[in-house]
């Protein structure tokens, strides 16, 4: 029997919390999966607390810190489990899989019921994470999401329901995978997709979500603020109000990055519709089009393309391709 080694990194989360006797979830000093027992005798493990924070306290800076922790093993584990807050995990998730280009597998997992509530899900969660990033077949899948006895490709997940126990889901692409009491059973290989590394995560970003009678004023005030870009999460196929589309113009004028996504759960956004506001018309005055990830991790997406200093032509299509 080969040992595979694993490297596991806690970052705090509802996995890590308990409810306290009034039925509030808190944070406590000692993660309960310290000590917790995993039936995995082919696999070998080194954990380290590398956070112990609720997931709406992490950001690009902390995903970064992962991220680098990862390179240092320098393939010196078979594999590596996170076990991460489940409201910002499909972020760090698709953070990872767009900076990190290694050889074995990169799983997350999280809870969403604390370890001393009923019914909680945390530690056969973590089992299932050790027992995907220890499979063989496992490796060359980029980042994955394990819950729930579903396997998830970082790129597609999200998290659907706020307090469902099969919260996490790929409304585009389906679950990848499936974990049974014997076997992990794998459905697809995703198509490989574009790794840019990154040392810096300072840009300003913020993602906008359009709604019925919006006016440009925000976007004439974060086109004041000199923000580094900007995230629309447009409507249906990625179409605005004309007065949402004449802010645009003027962020585009001022040579700021302007990236449409649908508000949509499902599909994809397209330039369709061609009237002022339409999808046709934002991407002639240079709006650039993510189909098939959502607001956040387009965010995400071009601060990495923007680290990288993608001349314009370069981000179009480094952000097309997602």
């Amino acid at each position: 029997m080969t040992i595979k080694k694993i490297l596991v990194l806690h970052t705090g989360g509802t996995i890590s919390m308990h409810e306290d006797e009034d039925g509030d979830v808190e944070t406590g000093t000692e993660n309960p999966l310290n000590g917790a027992t995993v039936q995995l005798p082919d696999a070998e493990l080194t954990v380290e607390s590398i956070f112990n924070l609720p997931s709406e306290h992490i950001g690009p800076r902390h995903m970064l810190q992962l991220q680098q922790r990862i390179l240092k093993t320098k393939n010196s584990f078979d594999g590596v489990v996170i076990t991460h807050g489940t409201d910002t995990l499909e972020e760090t998730a698709f953070f990872l899989d767009s900076t990190l280009s290694v050889d074995f597998p990169i799983v997350i997992t999280g809870a969403m019921r604390s370890s001393n509530e009923l019914g909680s899900d945390g530690l056969y969660n973590y089992q299932s994470a050790l027992r995907v990033a220890a499979d063989k077949n496992s490796r060359h899948r980029g980042v994955m999401v394990v819950m729930n006895d579903e396997i998830h490709a970082a790129r597609f997940v999200t998290k659907t329901h706020t307090t469902n126990v099969a919260t996490f889901g790929s409304p585009i692409s389906g679950t990848m995978g499936l974990l049974t009491k014997r076997r992990i059973i794998f459905f697809y290989q995703l198509a490989p997709r574009q790794v840019f590394p990154i040392t810096s995560v300072d840009q300003n970003i913020p993602v906008l979500e359009a709604y019925a009678g919006m006016d440009g004023q925000l976007l004439e005030l974060l086109a004041a603020a000199n923000v580094d870009g900007v995230i629309i999460k447009a409507f249906g196929a990625g179409n605005l109000s004309k007065e949402a589309a004449n802010g645009v113009s003027l962020l585009l004028s001022q040579h700021i990055p302007v990236i449409i996504v649908s508000r949509s759960f499902n599909g994809v956004a397209e330039p369709v519709y061609d009237y002022l506001g339409g999808g046709v018309q934002l991407e002639k005055a240079g709006a650039i089009f993510v189909t098939s990830i959502n607001g956040p991790k387009a965010r995400l997406k071009l601060m990495i393309g923007l680290s990288n200093h993608l001349n314009h032509v370069d981000l179009q299509t480094y952000l097309r391709n997602s």
